[in-house]
């Protein structure tokens, strides 16, 4: 290859490492890769898991490469000695890094004489699923799903008290105990769940605002959950929004927006097409409606996120579709779809579902339904 890569990251946390090597390991490592097989640099604890986990991978003991270091007059050959020493073998004094390397780390390789420099799209094919990518982000999404489902059956048995309080299983149900029932249904069905968003009311007009407190009857209930694979580390994401009870005109009206603002916006994901337009698209369907975005005392209201994200490996990775997003849409990508509306004296509404881009257009690959009212 013409480029030398390297990374140093645990792989629970970097997608990148995740990706070049297939291995969940907490403590950062090494891979270099400047031939045809990829070099990890494990310690002893991890070494026999690399060989198994990554057979396309070359694996070396860190404590071997350190003990050589040590009879070569380094004290305390740390990651940058070894790093050094592998390139200088092979007389290479640069390496293509991603954007998160290590800023401590580059320092010292920079001392040692070792040139790094960062790349935006360190594996740019991250950006186009293969077939088995999307079988494994369509297996955290049935676990998305499974927890959704628990959810609404929560709801579904819930009693409205005094109030519009919904009570559950003879005490109130909020919105702390409701996510809790979600997490585990995920967990079960062996995903990870984190920072699910079950936000009632008012609270749901902050789409990140992941909700406490009480439920109430008669109220939208915007619930998004994003699981993680225990097993393959991909992500799905859903996004549904629910109204145990009856929703006055103004939910509904504002429901039936978001709903046929999502059909718009699949109806523009197709290869080729500018991820700006596919946003915009959204942005002016809601003005026609009259649902305005805009600043007021201070909070953001109407329309005010993107339309959608790339999924994978990372819950929020490329290609963005969004207002300022630069690029097209292409075949294999896979991206989320989901508006949404936001106004204090009505509530939020956000409905979500993951799309695959192919040659003529999206597949949906979400295929929980969407009732307001249950």
């Amino acid at each position: 290859m013409s480029e030398t890569l390297l990374i140093v990251a645990d792989s629970e946390h970097d997608a990148n490492m995740l990706y070049a090597t297939g291995l969940f390991v907490p403590d950062p490592f090494i891979y270099l890769h400047y031939d045809r097989r990829p070099l990890l640099v494990m310690s002893d604890l991890e070494i026999d898991r690399a060989r198994a986990g990554a057979p396309h991978c070359r694996v070396a003991f860190l404590s071997d490469l350190q003990r050589k270091l040590r009879r070569d007059g380094v004290k305390q050959p740390r990651f940058a000695h070894v790093i050094r020493h592998l390139l200088r073998e092979k007389k290479i004094r640069r390496a293509m890094v991603p954007e998160n390397f290590p800023f401590g780390l580059a320092r010292e390789l920079k001392k040692l004489g070792v040139k790094i420099k960062p790349q935006p799209k360190f594996f740019p094919r991250r950006e186009f699923k293969t077939a088995d990518e999307v079988k494994k982000i369509s297996a955290a999404l049935i676990m998305a799903e499974v927890g959704m489902a628990e959810g609404m059956q929560a709801l579904r048995l819930s009693k409205i008290g005094k109030r519009r309080q919904l009570i559950y299983h003879g005490t109130p149900l909020t919105s702390e105990r409701l996510r809790a029932i979600i997490d585990c249904a995920v967990l079960q069905a062996k995903g990870l769940a984190a920072n699910t968003i079950v936000a009632g009311g008012k609270q749901a007009c902050d789409p990140h605002e992941r909700g406490s407190g009480p439920l109430r009857a008669n109220e939208a209930i915007i619930i998004d959950i994003f699981p993680r694979s225990q097993k393959t580390g991909y992500f799905g994401d859903i996004t549904r929004t629910v109204v145990r009870g009856r929703a006055d005109e103004a939910t509904r009206k504002l429901y039936d927006t978001v709903l046929q603002a999502q059909k718009i916006a699949f109806d523009r994901m197709r290869a080729k097409t500018k991820t700006s337009d596919v946003h915009k698209a959204v942005q002016d369907f809601f003005n026609r409606q009259g649902y305005k975005t805009g600043r007021r005392d201070g909070h953001m209201e109407g329309f005010f996120h993107g339309t959608g994200h790339g999924l994978g490996l990372e819950i929020h990775e490329a290609p963005r579709v969004g207002a300022t997003s630069p690029g097209e849409l292409k075949r294999g990508q896979v991206v989320t779809v989901e508006p949404g509306l936001y106004y204090p004296e009505i509530g939020g509404v956000r409905l979500e579902d993951v799309a695959l881009i192919t040659g003529n257009g999206a597949k949906n690959l979400t295929r929980f339904e969407k009732v307001l009212e249950i």
